[in-house]
């Protein structure tokens, strides 16, 4: 084979946070993704207790998709995708999160979203849970501390699972859940597990914690992969990583050491979701640093019966560690007098991502002979300020940017034999930013009006970016 197979899907990715706006209508109730405000290019965005004046939310508007998604979808059916891949907005459907009976207005939101692509030929690829969770949950219950919000996920899934059971065939349950890794980002542990850290804990405390949250999520995980199972045995159910490979800086064997036990922090998650065990090197690691973490052998035979389908991953750059004593970078726990560094060898965005195409094909091999599984990019993308003055919006770096990582990926299934299902850029059209809650950082082929305060018209226009993509869709990838 010299080219991609003929049922390739392409498509674009986004998030329900991030683009629905609509935050207190239809029922629809507080989200964790709703009290984070705005920030700004190395400015952290701010949890706070409740929804509080006078600070800006910038989720709580996003693009306004909860109304404007026809008009959206018809440009998207012109782009020519596939697929498209978003979330269901937990809250949407059940506004606390504990309660018995869903929000039918929300479900009937996503029945009509989801005719409507099927209905111009995309179909819905969807995570049910991107960073949503229902904000009475962290509040009440501590997030994914608690046991109980395992049945409450697990409950969620299957109202969904069931309820568009002849709709949707790609599932993926956590996003990015692997995120949570380091326990250094207070903004991922709460949109990852719920968790806030309100008092001065150690790294070790955080990290115990972490742990115990991460493996009631997986459990939650593989809950819903049995559920949905059950409901239909033709759903593809999938996990979703964020795969940064770190390279060894230097041929030192000690750097090459640091570089495997930073990437088993990450490979953890997917190990489990694979694999159906915790692996071996987390068990000593929980045994050296004394932590106690509750997991039954139930508990345990559900992640061996919860396996995945496929392997869903965003990949945005790569790291670089080493223990050389004559650099300098951040000091990291993985391994003794390790720290991680710039890549003198790739360039960066301007929000300091590392832009190494190379390093996709490398993760796409890596990971595909690690499970052996189907693999799935579902997040690639680069984040810059556009100039919006010329028309179209010429953002050649963004299509160059994606090019690149085509190529790479390309190279990784002709060459190498890799599996992929497809390919998802992220923010097929201009969201608001995750990390920094920003909109001038940018990732769509369609333009969104709306800046950093939330003004602008919300008018939509295509870039250059769009007219390259519609070609490299219609092309199947051979018109880069």
């Amino acid at each position: 084979m010299n080219k991609l197979q003929k049922d390739f899907l392409w498509g674009g990715a986004v998030a329900a946070h991030q683009i629905e706006g609509a935050w207190n209508l239809a029922g629809k109730g507080l989200s964790i993704a709703d009290v984070m405000t705005s920030g700004g290019n190395g400015i952290p965005r701010q949890v706070t207790k409740g929804v509080k004046a006078p600070y800006y939310y910038p989720n709580h508007e996003a693009i306004d998709f909860y109304h404007r998604y026809p008009e959206d979808i018809a440009l998207f059916k012109e782009l020519g995708l596939k697929v498209f891949r978003t979330s269901i907005h937990w809250s949407r459907i059940f506004p606390l999160g504990d309660e018995e009976m869903p929000n039918e207005q929300g479900l009937q939101y996503y029945d009509d979203l989801f005719d409507r692509l099927l209905d111009n030929g995309i179909e819905p690829v969807i995570t049910l849970s991107h960073f949503e969770m229902p904000y009475h949950l962290a509040e009440a219950y501590g997030g994914f501390r608690d046991k109980r919000v395992i049945e409450f996920f697990a409950h969620y899934a299957e109202t969904v699972m069931k309820r568009f059971k002849d709709k949707v065939k790609y599932w993926m349950t956590f996003n990015e859940i692997n995120n949570q890794a380091d326990g250094q980002h207070d903004l991922h542990t709460w949109t990852n597990s719920g968790i806030l850290f309100e008092h001065e804990a150690t790294q070790s405390e955080k990290e115990a914690v972490i742990y115990q949250a991460s493996i009631n999520e997986l459990i939650a995980s593989a809950r819903a992969v049995m559920i949905g199972k059950s409901i239909n045995p033709e759903f593809q159910i999938g996990c979703m990583m964020a795969y940064v490979p770190v390279y060894p800086f230097s041929s030192k064997p000690e750097d090459q050491m640091a570089a495997l036990k930073v990437m088993n922090r990450r490979f953890f998650y997917s190990d489990i979701h694979v694999r159906g065990k915790v692996p071996t090197y987390a068990v000593k690691s929980w045994q050296q640093k004394g932590y106690s973490i509750d997991l039954s052998d139930e508990e345990k035979e559900v992640l061996q019966q919860g396996t995945v389908d496929f392997i869903g991953f965003s990949y945005y750059m790569s790291g670089t560690v080493t223990t050389l004593e004559k650099l300098e970078g951040q000091s990291i726990t993985d391994f003794d007098n390790s720290k991680m560094l710039t890549n003198p060898y790739v360039s960066s965005s301007d929000w300091g991502w590392q832009i190494d195409p190379v390093g996709l094909r490398y993760t796409l091999n890596i990971v595909y002979e690690r499970y052996g599984l189907p693999l799935f990019i579902v997040e690639n993308g680069f984040g810059a300020y556009d100039d919006v003055h010329e028309e179209p919006i010429q953002d050649q770096y963004r299509i160059d940017y994606l090019a690149a990582h085509i190529h790479q990926m390309k190279l990784a299934i002709i060459e190498d034999g890799v599996d992929v299902l497809g390919y998802t850029p992220w923010g097929i059209i201009d969201i608001v930013s995750f990390g920094s809650g920003e909109m001038d950082k940018r990732y769509g082929m369609i333009y969104v009006d709306k800046d950093n305060s939330g003004e602008g018209s919300l008018k939509r226009r295509k870039k250059a970016s769009f007219n390259w993509y519609q070609k490299v869709i219609a092309t199947n990838g051979e018109d880069i």
